[in-house]
């Protein structure tokens, strides 16, 4: 990223000014401060980060209103931002949605501005403000206000639960059950589940499901780990872990047990992995790493288990398991081009694009040109480049890398 070169808004000034002083003590020693002084300065840097992250929000948000970075194709602002400075796209979504929520709380905005609420506080305080009938806002958004003086986000959002009945203690009985009512109702809708890699082999998780549905997933994952069950897939002796990890096992199994063929398909491909892993490793003959189509790793004992046992798709190089090249037979790419394409690309070739999932196949010279449809001809894009490269107003060209980068036409 470059800087501005002629900062003209106040906002700019005020960010360049930031910049010089902060670059002023970038290598200064702050073993002189003293205990009273260390604390002091420390408290203000709290309350200056609070501000930073409200300006923050607030020009993201500007900057989605202005739709910056379509001259690139990108699909969001938050999007381009997450690949300019590096962050996680669901960091600058949050960023961007905050400076949304700001615009519509303006006594947030202004406290968050001031540094007397920190950002965890805020969201924390929005979510429960917003939750309530639009005529009682005001008072629950200046209640919970003062008592952020005095709590921190965890304990807010507790309070915040109990809200109605400090605003409108009389009304709080009949407002309950028409919640309750509404949740019921839209249990389905509530659903979430998120995964994390920590990026040191575990994957981490959340997810809310419906009551019915959390019980079957309880009763599926018991009959799992029953000792009946373990001693007729595992023989007699074996010592039963404890119960989180053993249900934690139960769920792996079950995930690798599902059937396939009853999977949906996700990009023209039935989604199920895809597993890379070279013959020799295969045979048993070197150890060497397979690599799934998500771009993860797993040891070649797990590859070899998983291509004997689940239902993935193997990709063995040296090997001619899967044909290369069908010339100009047929106008779409057959299942295994695709496999091979998105083995090869590991994402869409988008510049600042991550995505990995539900790609398609597009022809890099087109068909209708006399592209063939080839290994080597066809690349990787998700359905929003896709359509970029399709679109007139763009301007697609692939670069040494094989990264493919767009710009608007003038």
């Amino acid at each position: 990223m470059t800087a501005i070169a002629t900062p003209r808004h106040r906002v700019s000034v005020a960010t360049a000014h930031v910049h010089q002083e902060l670059d002023a003590v970038a290598g200064a020693l702050v073993w002189s401060m003293d205990a009273s002084e260390t604390a002091q300065t420390l408290t203000e840097l709290s309350r200056a980060k609070a501000q930073i992250a409200e300006l923050e929000a607030r020009v993201a948000a500007h900057a989605d209103d202005l739709h910056v970075g379509q001259d690139v194709a990108a699909s969001s602002a938050a999007n381009w931002l997450a690949h300019q400075t590096k962050q996680t796209r669901t960091e600058t979504n949050r960023t961007v949605r905050l400076g949304h929520d700001l615009e519509l709380h303006p006594l947030m905005r202004a406290s968050l501005a001031a540094g007397r609420v920190c950002v965890d506080q805020a969201r924390v305080i929005i979510q429960a403000v917003d939750r309530l009938p639009a005529d009682v806002q005001p008072r629950a958004e200046q209640h919970l206000l003062a008592e952020a003086a005095h709590h921190d986000a965890k304990a807010l959002r507790v309070l915040g639960k109990r809200l109605y009945e400090v605003i409108d203690p009389d009304a709080a009985d009949a407002d309950e059950a028409v919640l309750l009512a509404r949740e019921e109702a839209a249990a389905m809708k509530a659903c979430r589940l998120t995964l994390r890699d920590d990026g040191h082999g575990q994957t981490h998780g959340r997810f809310t499901i419906p009551t019915f549905h959390g019980a079957a997933l309880r009763k599926m994952l018991a009959a799992l780990t029953a000792p009946k069950h373990q001693r007729a897939a595992h023989g007699a002796g074996v010592d039963r872990p404890p119960c989180p990890e053993a249900m934690g096992q139960a769920f792996c199994t079950l995930i690798e047990r599902y059937p396939v063929t009853q999977l949906p398909k996700l990009g023209g491909l039935n989604a199920t992995l895809v597993v890379t892993i070279t013959e020799d490793s295969l045979m048993g003959r070197v150890q060497q790493a397979g690599v799934l189509d998500t771009g993860d790793r797993i040891s070649p004992g797990m590859a070899r288990r998983l291509l004997c046992e689940a239902g993935v798709i193997p990709v063995v190089l040296g090997g001619d398991s899967m044909p290369i090249d069908v010339g100009r037979e047929r106008r779409f790419h057959p299942k295994y081009h695709r496999v091979a394409i998105l083995t090869r690309d590991q994402g869409c070739r988008a510049e600042g694009c991550d995505r990995r999932l539900g790609l398609h196949t597009h022809h890099e010279t087109r068909w209708a040109d006399g592209g063939t449809t080839t290994v080597d001809q066809g690349i990787s894009l998700c359905s929003w480049h896709h359509a970029r490269i399709h679109d007139s107003a763009y301007e697609a060209r692939t670069q040494p890398t094989g990264k493919v980068t767009f710009h608007r036409r003038t």
